[in-house]
């Protein structure tokens, strides 16, 4: 193993960490019957629905996982 691969190894490590913590910190979708009544209504009258902590959050784990897949393939195609 080189030192490129050293580094590709640590950077998919903190990727799949960061994930993790990402994921945990999201709040549930919904609760029940009355979430789902309460979530459509919030989402039909919410004017800064983009720029809640969860569409942030949501945003990070839809990079992370890309980052984290890409990486994949790529340590893949090294260590073939």
């Amino acid at each position: 193993m080189n030192a490129g691969t050293i580094i590709l190894n640590i950077i998919y490590i903190l990727i799949a960490l960061s994930m993790i913590v990402i994921v945990l910190l999201q709040s549930a979708k919904s609760s029940g019957m009355s979430g789902t009544i309460a979530g459509g209504a919030e989402t039909f009258f919410g004017k800064n629905k983009g720029r809640t902590i969860d569409a942030m959050l949501s945003k990070y784990t839809t990079f992370a996982a890309i980052a984290f897949i890409v990486i994949s393939v790529v340590l893949y195609l090294l260590l073939k």
